[in-house]
């Protein structure tokens, strides 16, 4: 029996693995997938958790819920031999270990890239992950509690202001969804108001939204600066210490809350750790079919996509494909069928996808939607945003939930309890704990009682 070996369960191992199990025979191959977390989370949906529009839970999907013939190992994959066909797993608990395997498909994903810029490591957020998206919302929901006992003042300021760096989809969408709870939060804190609010977003480059064309590029800044942030382009963020930031550009305020969004680095074991052959920016160069290799050189029993992937983009001859999830899902679902036709000795197909056009979500009620020469904006683009994402997220089970919170919130509006504390659940245990054992007994004064019937005590009074 071949054993497979997926590394990675993001929205190409996942797929991958699930068309796999609808594609094997029983006894064809055993599938395992390697991954730390134990479920896929649908990042698209992360700007909308941030903001309390979809429950968080609701954009995980489970692995062992959905892929029931794949063995799953919860753990880090450290390095990758494929000249002996083996890896060395770091597990969740335990020590090292080394897996063999006969084919191996590498849909690791990309991790955040950051750089040295002072106080980003013990200040910023990332976007990538549910925690992360969880943690935005309880912050900046807590934001407001904290600050509306208090005056005017630099302090009130600080806590309601929001600084997101990058302008990528992931960085617009943050800050129009956070910029659109934040207003409707006004409306709950009558001590505050909307000179209070300060959104800053932060891009390096000329404009934001690279794969939307520069018109609608520039509606969306002139958009969000209607509403009241502030877009910084051609800036970059200098330091953040101690919540103080520092532009490029002069700026300086202080943010309590600061969230990178400033792109991907390839994953470490790919860029590091492999013996698989790597390009300049530290991806596995795959041909059309998504095997590993070149044509003139493809390497035998390895197959990668996703974002550590350079697949080549036959819809636009000489450049690659962009790692999103669009091209990420459609990649997973081709491995899959890849794979099976290549154990059963038929041709594997190429990767080939016409791009449906790009849609973001800028908060409640607003969007953009691009697909060539077509723009539409506002409300509309916003619906086509959601309904695209419920079809697209996986299982009709996460479909379900996801449209029972939008329908919810239509009625009732969104869910603004702020659970900042289950980020320390002990810490008002321990708390507890330290006070008790810290407190003195208070001394005191027995005194002697006749033993007198019930009736005649409980009456005594």
């Amino acid at each position: 029996m071949r054993r497979i070996l997926i590394i990675g369960g993001g929205y190409a191992g996942f797929y991958t693995a699930w068309g796999l199990e609808k594609r094997l025979r029983r006894g064809e191959a055993q599938v395992t997938l390697v991954d730390p977390r134990p479920y896929m989370t649908y990042q698209p949906f992360l700007p909308e958790v941030t903001a309390g529009s979809v429950e968080a839970r609701h954009v995980a999907v489970a692995l062992r819920g959905h892929l029931h013939r794949t063995k799953i190992i919860a753990g880090t994959v450290t390095a990758i031999h494929h000249a002996d066909r083996t890896v060395r797993v770091r597990p969740l608990e335990g020590p090292d270990r080394e897996l063999t395997y006969d084919t191996i498909v590498i849909t690791a994903g990309a991790v955040t890239r950051t750089f040295a810029i002072p106080g980003i490591a013990e200040n910023a957020i990332g976007l990538k992950h549910v925690e992360e998206a969880v943690a935005i919302r309880d912050r900046l929901l807590t934001a407001f509690e904290r600050a509306s006992n208090l005056p005017a003042g630099p302090r009130r300021q600080a806590l309601l202001t929001v600084t997101v760096v990058g302008g990528g989809f992931t960085g617009v969408e943050a800050t129009g969804e956070l910029l659109s709870l934040a207003t409707a939060l006004l409306k709950r804190y009558p001590e505050l108001s909307v000179d209070d609010l300060a959104f800053h977003l932060v891009e390096a480059t000329p404009r934001i939204l690279p794969e939307v064309t520069d018109g609608p590029g520039a509606w969306v800044v002139r958009d969000l600066e209607r509403r009241g942030a502030e877009v910084h382009l051609n800036t970059r963020l200098a330091s953040a210490t101690d919540g103080h930031v520092k532009l490029s550009d002069g700026t300086e305020y202080d943010s309590e809350l600061l969230i990178w969004t400033a792109g991907n680095a390839a994953n470490p074991v790919v860029a590091s750790h492999t013996d698989l052959p790597i390009d300049a920016r530290g991806m596995l160069p795959v041909r059309a079919d998504l095997r590993v290799g070149t044509d003139e050189a493809p390497i035998e029993d390895a197959w990668a996509a996703g974002d550590n992937a350079a697949v080549p983009d036959l819809a636009v001859p000489g450049s690659l494909t962009v790692p999103n999830a669009q091209h990420a899902v459609r990649q997973g679902r081709l491995l899959a069928a890849n794979l099976v036709a290549d154990l059963r000795g038929r041709d594997p197909k190429p990767y080939k996808h016409h791009s449906l056009g790009v849609v973001a979500t800028l908060g409640l009620g607003r969007g953009i939607f691009q697909w060539r020469g077509l723009v539409i904006k506002g409300l509309p683009a916003w619906l086509m945003h959601r309904g695209y994402h419920v079809l697209a997220v996986p299982t009709w089970e996460r479909k379900i939930r996801v449209l029972l919170v939008w329908l919810a919130a239509f009625f009732f509006g969104r869910d603004t309890v702020s659970l900042l504390a289950v980020q320390h659940p002990r810490q008002a245990f321990t708390e507890a704990t330290a006070a008790t054992i810290t407190s003195k007994p208070v001394p005191t004064e027995r005194k002697e009682v006749d033993h007198a019937p019930h009736d005649e005590v409980d009456h005594a009074f």
